[in-house]
Formats: structure tokens, sequence, C-alpha cells
């Protein structure tokens, strides 16, 4: 799972590129432009240009701004298009804004976020593919299984207080250190990790169909 710190890492000035349907990075893209819709509406932001995954969804789908303000037609947009094409509910959404509210005070905040959400994702993606290797070839084939497995693994990380493995250990509180302060549930970690997963694996076979 290389792949995850590449989307990651992505730097904040960079502008998104345009990315096929039903992607790993559509599904990412569409998760940043949310973060930075609530980050301009909780924060009154009116530069466009420090948003860019969000100016770039705005431009593409000539979104209107509402109400004169930055974010609420963008967040409204986006998460009507992670719920239906992904599946997302409403508490998945509601916990983004309440980790932003809790942590962005100030648009200087929003940089610190963004390194402390990067860690996140790199080190519990890297710990998952660790510790499930085989558990995610083979729960590919059936998408309860691959869930299942996912929310089991990831339970499993958040609440185990000794490892065997002392990187594994270092790794797993890492996880949990970053799972306090964001604010996130174990729910909402499993409902991410399974549809980047997931779209990971349709990617692949999208690849080998082109002959990538």
């Amino acid at each position: 799972m290389n792949f995850i710190s590449k989307l990651f890492k992505k730097k904040e000035e960079e502008e998104t590129e345009v990315v096929s349907k039903g992607s790993v990075e559509e599904f990412v893209t569409l998760i940043r432009v949310y973060y930075q819709a609530v980050m301009a509406v909780q924060l009154g932001i009116t530069n466009l240009n420090i948003l860019n995954d969000m100016a770039l969804f705005k431009r593409m789908l000539k979104i209107p701004t509402q109400n004169n303000k930055l974010g609420i037609a963008e967040k409204s947009r986006s998460r009507k298009i992670l719920m239906q094409e992904y599946g997302l509910n409403e508490n998945f959404f509601k916990e983004i804004d309440a980790s932003i509210k809790k942590n962005c005070r100030t648009q200087n905040d929003i940089k610190s976020y963004f390194i402390m959400y990067q860690g996140f994702n790199n080190d519990l993606f890297s710990l998952l593919d660790n510790l499930m290797q085989w558990k995610f070839r083979f729960s590919m084939l059936v998408k309860k299984l691959l869930y299942s497995q996912t929310q089991k693994t990831i339970h499993e990380i958040v609440t185990r207080s000794e490892w065997k493995d002392v990187g594994v250990q270092k790794v797993a509180w890492r996880i949990r250190k970053y799972k306090e302060t964001l604010g996130y549930s174990e729910e909402w970690m499993t409902d991410f990790v399974y549809n980047v997963v997931l779209m990971a694996k349709e990617d692949a076979k999208r690849q080998k169909k082109e002959g990538k």
C-alpha cells in the first residue's frame, strides 16, 4: 500500500489533477475538498487560493458561492457525492466537522492540522498493511468480510496494550495519540480505510485491463 504515502504527502500548494471516477484519488480528493470546505465555513476564509482542492472542485463543477460565503455550497456538494457514491453516513461527516472545530481555531492551524492528518493516515495504513496482509487479499473477494476484518484490526490497534514487535507497538501508540487528538472513532477509521482499500483494488483491476 505504498500508494498511500503519495496520496497523503501531496503539498498544499499543489493543485489536484483530474482523476478518474471511482478511483482512490477521487475518493481522497473529495475527502480533502470536504475538509477544506469545512475549514472555509468555520474559519470564515475568503481567499480561495489557499484551498486548492476546493478551488479546483468549485471551478470544475461550476459551483456558485452560497450566501457570499466560501465553503457552504462546496461542503454540501462534496458530502452529497461521498454519501451517494461511497455510502458514507452523516456521522462520518459530523466527526470531521468536530475534529476541525477542535483543532483549527485560526487559519494558521490549517497546515499543522493536515500534517497531523497525514501522519495519522500514513501510520494507520502502514500498520494495517503489516497486520492484515493476506487478510486484505482474501477478504477482497467479499466486501462484507473486508469491512469486518478492517473493523476488527482497527479495534485491536486502538485497544491492545502490548505487542510482541516493538516497532508495531510504537506505531500503534502513535495512531492512538493521533486518534485522540483528531477525535475520530473506530467506526470513522473503518469506513475511511475500507473505502480507500476497496478503491485501490478497483484501480489495480483497471490498470491491469489497460496493460499498465
